[in-house]
């Protein structure tokens, strides 16, 4: 399968911010990316994995027992 290359303004409109904010993901090597020449590419699995690692899940709560002394 192949891997489609984003630029850097594409993965600031999928993220929803400035293209300043991939630019300092890559500037503090956050994220993979790939030089072609002049140019900076992402490729598309690396986003989707690094909004995976940076999704934050919702807390499971426990139930509180009964019959627990308070």
């Amino acid at each position: 399968m192949k891997d489609r290359y984003l630029s850097v303004a594409e993965v600031a409109e999928v993220l929803g911010t400035t293209v300043r904010f991939p630019r300092r993901l890559i500037a503090e090597r956050r994220i993979t990316f790939v030089k072609v020449g002049r140019h900076v590419r992402i490729p598309q699995s690396a986003l989707t994995a690094y909004l995976e690692s940076n999704t934050v899940r919702p807390v499971q709560r426990r139930r509180a027992r009964y019959g627990r002394a308070a």
